[in-house]
């Protein structure tokens, strides 16, 4: 009566599955696999969870918000990008920790991600093989970027090949591994400590205007502003960036003196995390803080252009 139930089920092979997997769905004109879902899954997640922000509001939310949005939006400009990226200058190692810690909390990747997208960025800037190539159209070079996979990391065959210099340093392998668990864990601490306040605010809202705001020097960057320096790319300096991104968007300086702990050149142009770093080498936490001679300025410097 049963025999049927218990008879033996022919063998089904899991390489079909696994190469669909591989190969993704299509989409939109393109296939996307699993880890472009996975970005856009939490991406969604995040634009959802901060549209509650009306709903959830408190003021205690909104400083918290804020709060997270400074600590963390320096564990981008100075964590990831103007130490790992560039290694503009030296921290103590807790001290480089702590910062790349923070910046692991804005969900833009592990630090080995980041910062290897970051170096093909400034190696390939503004061709096809730029990872977020305005070549692609404002849409791809903002956010889109991070929802193509295969364009960052399989066309070019080059995943984090620019990036031993972390890849030696457990502490950065163990972040690479475990980055999406560190920010699961800071939502569920927001929501016992004020509910979901907290959790829409801190992690929704915050989240949300970090990315776009860390996304904009990638557009916004290198679309409008004004051209002051030789770079051969489209970078430029956009001074209504320069705030949000704490110093980021005098990108045509950037782009000029990639190696340099300072954007904000001149003393007018904004950059907080100059003026973190700047206060960190005074108290001697900060060494071999890199910034651009008077000579290498006037070898850059357009002739038609001031800054």
């Amino acid at each position: 009566m049963c025999s049927g139930f218990f008879r033996a089920k022919p063998h089904v092979s899991m390489a079909p599955l696994m190469r669909m997997m591989k190969r993704g769905i299509e989409f939109m004109g393109r296939q996307w696999n699993l880890f472009d879902i996975a970005s856009l899954v939490v991406v969604l997640y995040l634009h959802l969870l901060a549209l509650l922000a009306p709903v959830h509001f408190s003021w205690g939310a909104l400083w918290l918000a804020f709060a997270l949005y400074v600590v963390t939006g320096l564990g981008i400009t100075l964590g990831f990008h103007r130490s790992l990226a560039h290694r503009s200058f030296k921290l103590p190692r807790w001290l480089e920790y702590f910062f790349v810690y923070c910046g692991v909390l804005t969900l833009q990747g592990s630090p080995i991600e980041w910062v290897s997208t970051h170096r093909y960025h400034h190696q390939f800037t503004d061709t096809k093989k730029d990872p977020h190539s305005p070549l692609m159209g404002f849409w791809f070079s903002h956010i889109g970027w991070i929802l193509n996979h295969s364009f960052r990391f399989e066309i070019y065959e080059r995943r984090l090949k620019n990036v031993d210099d972390l890849k030696r340093q457990p502490y950065y392998m163990f972040l690479h591994r475990t980055y999406l668990l560190h920010s699961a864990l800071l939502g569920v601490l927001l929501y016992v400590i004020g509910g979901l306040p907290y959790l829409v605010w801190g992690m929704g809202v915050r989240t949300v205007i970090v990315y776009h705001i860390t996304f904009s020097v990638n557009s916004i960057g290198h679309t409008w502003g004004k051209q002051v320096w030789h770079t051969g790319d489209l970078s430029r300096n956009n001074w209504l960036l320069a705030l949000p991104t704490l110093g980021e968007g005098w990108h045509n300086n950037h782009h000029a003196f990639d190696y340099s702990a300072r954007q904000g050149l001149e003393w007018w142009q904004i950059d907080i995390t100059w003026y973190l770093i700047r206060f960190l080498q005074v108290v001697g936490l900060a060494t071999d803080v890199k910034t651009p001679t008077e000579t290498q300025k006037k070898r850059k410097a357009l002739h038609n252009a001031s800054n």
